[in-house]
């Protein structure tokens, strides 16, 4: 039987590993860490988190809640580490990276079913089955060969990453713990939250418009910013009150000291197991680190902030995949390529791990002589695959797990909840889960009926 390549140790290209081994197919990863370097990258090891240490909301019957129960069901290595990993984080599911990573790591070298090779991969093999899993940071060299393969230009955007601060150097005199409203998952206050005055948000805006940046190496006007992740600076030149009403929003954060929501507030996630380190939420940017250091150090309660990481700004590659990809995330014009993560289009953690594992499992059946699956429309995992194999190529965007992306109720449904939006959502992962046992049940019939003859 022939070997599967996988081109990427990030978090797609493991756990398209890992779920291709296990199905019994000899995998061959490919990473070029540590003979060649990425400007995001800071270790060698596997799954490595470079921006937010945070996998989205576990609070029950969202969508990125759906999307991780569905992983977890058809035995996602990577959500099994996350859980060992897990640090306090509100409802979402944040962990500690070094932790994380070193258990994706561990699991991927030990496998006996995955054969790991160090270096930089310029072309795609051949003959094989593959799956390209580079991220956003693929190198030039392979860039340029997806394109020819492909017959297509490559798509950019830029995408930021937030510091992170030393605990102890947190005044928390000043700042103090609370989740929005109260709610975590444990009953804990899992946040440290900064609180600013009026006359002290209007001098840190002031700073931040007149800060120096990091020069963009490809033209602005080419290349946008992704919506779901802008730079702080940058929201702040939409208006001089936009920060308030998105990462600096206070609702729901009661000042122990005045019983009120402050005016505005910068939010600190814990970013380790250790808990000695927590990062920005919300506040990725690319100002200069001088400049960055003096602005940051106006938050209320950070003026002594030791950083151990700067906010940084860096290029990502995606692909046009509703031009390109079929919802089994093969290629239309060469189907032994799969794409995999962020540079099949999807942006977040939790969706590069799913297209992942599905074209890890997909890249299994088609080494075997296999047809390779498809998830219903109805889950998650389903819907994923199909907006970013259906939506409009002229102007298409990288996008995370939304009820947006998930199929409409139908009339009826809308009408019995139509007063009540937790219960259409709820409505909306009751019909994913059971599209997904139907699904399961079917499939397993199919190889069973397989092995039978």
């Amino acid at each position: 039987m022939a070997s599967i390549h996988i081109i990427g140790a990030g978090l797609a290209g493991c756990e398209a590993a890992f779920q291709a081994a296990e199905a019994g197919i000899h995998v061959v990863l490919h990473e070029m860490r540590p003979h060649k370097r990425t400007p995001a990258h800071k270790t060698d090891c596997f799954g490595e988190l470079v921006c937010s240490n945070s996998l989205k909301s576990e609070q029950e019957h969202s969508a990125p809640w759906l999307l991780k129960t569905e992983m977890r069901r058809l035995g996602s290595l990577l959500m099994r580490a996350a859980q060992t990993a897990r640090v306090p984080g509100g409802h979402a599911l944040t962990v500690d990276r070094e932790v994380f990573s070193a258990e994706i790591t561990e699991a991927i070298e030990s496998h006996p079913g995955i054969e790991v090779r160090r270096g930089e991969v310029s072309s795609i093999p051949s003959e094989e089955v593959v799956v390209v899993a580079t991220g956003p940071l693929t190198s030039e060299a392979l860039a340029q060969d997806i394109a020819r393969i492909t017959g297509s230009d490559r798509l950019f955007f830029y995408d930021s990453i937030s510091p992170i601060v030393a605990a102890d150097s947190i005044d928390m005199s000043v700042a103090f713990r609370a989740s929005r409203y109260g709610k975590s998952l444990d009953g804990t206050d899992d946040y440290i939250n900064c609180p600013f005055n009026k006359d002290q948000y209007h001098a840190f805006v002031d700073a931040l418009l007149q800060a120096e940046f990091y020069e963009s190496h490809i033209p602005e006007d080419k290349t946008p910013y992704f919506e779901g992740c802008l730079p702080i600076e940058e929201i702040a030149r939409r208006g001089r009150e936009t920060l308030r009403f998105g990462p600096m929003k206070a609702a729901g954060l009661d000042d122990p000291r005045t019983g009120r929501w402050p005016y505005a507030v910068v939010q600190l996630r814990q970013e380790n197991q250790r808990a000695d380190s927590y990062n920005l939420v919300g506040f990725q940017n690319h100002m200069k680190f001088g400049d960055q250091a003096r602005i940051m150090r106006m938050i209320p309660g950070l003026e002594k902030a030791e950083f151990l990481r700067f906010g940084q700004m860096h290029r990502n590659t995606y692909i046009n995949s509703p031009a390109l990809l079929n919802a089994s995330l093969q290629l239309k014009n060469e189907n032994r390529i799969l794409f995999a993560g962020q540079i099949s289009g999807v942006e977040g953690y939790a969706e590069s791990i799913a297209t992942g594992l599905i074209a890890g499992a997909n890249a299994a059946r088609l080494a075997k002589g296999e047809d390779p699956e498809v998830y219903p429309r109805a889950t998650a995992l389903g819907s994923l695959c199909h907006y970013i194999t259906h939506a409009d190529p002229r102007h298409f965007q990288p996008a995370n797990i939304t009820f947006d992306l998930l199929p409409s109720l139908d009339e009826a449904a809308k009408r019995r909840f139509r007063h009540d939006k937790k219960a259409r959502h709820a409505e909306v992962c009751r019909r994913g889960i059971e599209a997904m046992s139907e699904f399961l049940d079917a499939s397993h019939s199919r190889q069973h009926c397989e092995v039978s003859r």
